[in-house]
């Protein structure tokens, strides 16, 4: 079984911008590339409803390039009030300190909801970065392996890395491992 990947937006974003005369950020469009290109097969590889709408936003051909993109991913349990379907989400093998299983009457989408708050309020990410925490939460509640991101204010960032696995685990969830594509290069 392929190890599961969760891509957040900023990965879209280097992936279908066109080329930069800034050498850092064409350092990571062509890293992303390389990565979308020769090691996401080796990946289960997913979006959710929250990259569909941060990829729609912006200027039109733009946002087409990015939701073009991930057109055949699968989508993982976010913020919407969908029902939990066997070829639309990861499933983990279930532990009893996994509030969802514990609570069957709340859905992903509530457990997502509630970590997302817990990342906040323990000062894991800041308040003004709630759409990222909610990509994390997405990745946890999941059971994703990977969490993909370009996003090093916030989300990939060694001060940060700690506090989320730790708001994570309080909440029972194993927290993703968040990876820029150039960590995820090795095979």
């Amino acid at each position: 079984m392929k190890e599961t990947v969760y891509v957040e937006t900023s990965v879209l974003s280097y992936l279908t911008v066109r080329s930069s005369n800034d050498l850092r950020a064409m350092a990571n469009q062509n890293t992303t590339t390389e990565w979308w290109e020769t090691r996401r097969p080796n990946y289960s590889v997913f979006a959710s409803d929250l990259v569909i709408s941060e990829a729609s936003r912006g200027h039109p051909e733009a946002s087409r390039r990015r939701l073009a993109a991930i057109a055949d991913l699968p989508l993982l349990q976010g913020i919407g009030k969908t029902k939990i379907l066997e070829n639309r989400c990861v499933y983990r093998k279930l532990t009893p300190c996994q509030p969802w299983r514990e609570a069957p009457t709340c859905s992903i989408s509530e457990n997502v909801r509630a970590l997302t708050k817990a990342l906040i309020e323990s000062h894991a990410l800041p308040e003004k970065a709630e759409a990222d925490a909610y990509h994390v939460a997405i990745a946890a509640v999941n059971g994703v392996a990977y969490l993909l991101t370009w996003n090093c204010t916030h989300i990939a960032n060694a001060r940060t890395r700690p506090k989320i696995e730790t708001t994570c685990r309080i909440f029972g969830y194993e927290p993703p491992v968040i990876c820029t594509p150039l960590e995820l290069m090795e095979p």
